[in-house]
């Protein structure tokens, strides 16, 4: 009987694992490839779920049902940051005194960076636009912070990234 308890835990584990990772592709436009992880999802949920119904009023199948469901959770969180799939892109605006500096050590890191001028509340601002992989960006803030670390600065996801200076295509 404990077999059947950890089989259920471990299966609901997996499936809500491949769960994130699917959904992380579909966001991504990968389609085939969440397709095919949704087969193997939806196969090892069934699998669970009817292990649950065979005795529904055993509350130790439902409470590994439960637990499974959680750690599959924080294990496909973790999953997904090891991954770190896709890109992002930043919007940096730097004190006015560290702008040129981090301008320069971005690109001399590899980075395309495109300038932009804004109007903030007390004046005129340059806004530094950055695109990178999500691999790259624990490097990329650390060289922002090194330079300027009072900026402002927000990442976004992004979907897609043609063209450009970027150093996951020119850097290897």
């Amino acid at each position: 009987m404990p077999l059947e308890y950890l089989i259920i835990f471990f299966a609901r584990v997996c499936d809500v694992t491949l769960s994130t990772v699917r959904m992380l592709l579909v966001v991504r436009g990968k389609r085939y490839p969440a397709a095919a992880i949704g087969m193997v999802e939806a196969s090892i949920y069934i699998t669970a779920l009817g292990r649950v119904m065979k005795n529904i009023n055993d509350p130790w199948k439902v409470l590994a049902y439960g637990l499974g469901f959680a750690s599959g959770t924080l294990l496909g969180s973790v999953v997904e940051e090891w991954l770190a799939l896709g890109h992002v892109s930043l919007e940096v605006i730097p004190p006015e005194e560290n702008g040129e500096e981090l301008l320069r050590a971005l690109r001399t890191a590899g980075y395309g960076v495109t300038v932009l001028t804004g109007h903030g509340m007390k004046g005129q601002k340059i806004v530094l636009m950055v695109s990178t992989d999500r691999k790259s960006l624990p490097r990329l803030t650390s060289i922002i912070e090194e330079f300027a670390p009072d900026c402002f600065m927000t990442v976004l996801e992004t979907r897609a990234v043609r063209g450009g200076v970027t150093p996951f295509r020119s850097m290897k």
